[in-house]
């Protein structure tokens, strides 16, 4: 058998096309073949743990559902910070990120939210997950077409993984405290999933931290912080990670508040020197 005649019934075996995509090396444009295996593995990892997630929400173990978060939010932020080290970035591994992020900082808090405490609201329950999932959506589709036009040190709207922190652990919360949802507590925890999504959408700005070394030296104040946080976390880990995400979910208006007043200030003090 030739050469051809195996080459033709190994693709009529395996149907898959081999992946190619346009790169430009030295200036010139050249069709590459192929993914990059290791950052494309913690995008793998963060999908998984966000399927994972559902799978436990669903089933009510909202504590290994909020861990599952953490992780796929831990790998979220590997996969870039690998790729751009090791300069094996690509779109494939760009449009491979932004739909592991929609399963798991999109789909699975709107339905971990769902499964614990939405029961008692019916359609307003399902309406406010959707919204919240809509929202990370056009969040997604936005940071995607803004990629590379905009200041990298800042995140226009809040960033998926930390809203769906802002949802998700409120279910790990109230799972390891035995919180009943009952009451207006429904009501509340449908308008702070809705506020988590019109955030990612919003035009706040937050700080991306993208200008910290991991790399090269860091003050030594920031080592301190980071052993303290460590161990607060260990020491009720929902908890905290649920504070840390509300506090970095409301820097953005308070920020935006900060500037609205000191340019009105700025703007009196000018008025009053005329």
């Amino acid at each position: 058998m030739s050469s051809e005649d195996q080459e033709v019934d190994t693709e009529t075996i395996l149907p898959i096309d081999e992946h190619e995509e346009v790169v430009s090396e030295g200036g010139k444009k050249v069709r590459r073949r192929g993914i990059y295996l290791l950052p494309n593995l913690f995008t793998l990892a963060a999908l998984f743990s966000g399927f994972y997630a559902i799978i436990a929400g669903m089933s009510g173990n909202f504590d290994e559902a909020g861990w599952a978060i953490v992780i796929a939010a831990i790998c979220d932020g590997l996969d870039g910070r690998i790729a751009r080290l090791t300069g094996t970035q690509s779109a494939f591994g760009a449009q491979f990120d932004s739909l592991s992020d929609m399963v798991s900082f999109g789909v699975a808090p709107a339905l971990i939210m769902f499964s614990w405490g939405f029961a008692p609201l019916g359609q307003v329950g399902w309406a406010a997950s959707f919204i919240y999932m809509s929202c990370a959506a056009l969040r997604l589709a936005r940071y995607n077409v803004q990629l590379g036009t905009v200041d990298k040190r800042f995140f226009v709207g809040l960033q998926s993984p930390v809203a769906a922190g802002l949802v998700s652990f409120v279910p790990w919360v109230g799972f390891r405290y035995g919180i009943e949802v009952t009451g207006l507590l429904p009501y509340l925890f449908a308008l702070l999933t809705i506020f988590a999504g019109l955030l990612m959408i919003s035009n706040y700005r937050y700080s991306s931290f993208k200008e910290l070394d991991f790399i090269g030296t860091v003050p030594y104040m920031v080592f301190v912080l980071t052993i303290v946080l460590l161990v607060l976390i260990v020491q009720n880990p929902p908890v905290v990670f649920l504070a840390v995400s509300i506090i970095y979910a409301i820097s953005g208006p308070i920020g935006w508040l900060y500037k609205r007043q000191a340019g009105r200030k700025k703007e009196v003090n000018s008025k009053a020197e005329d």
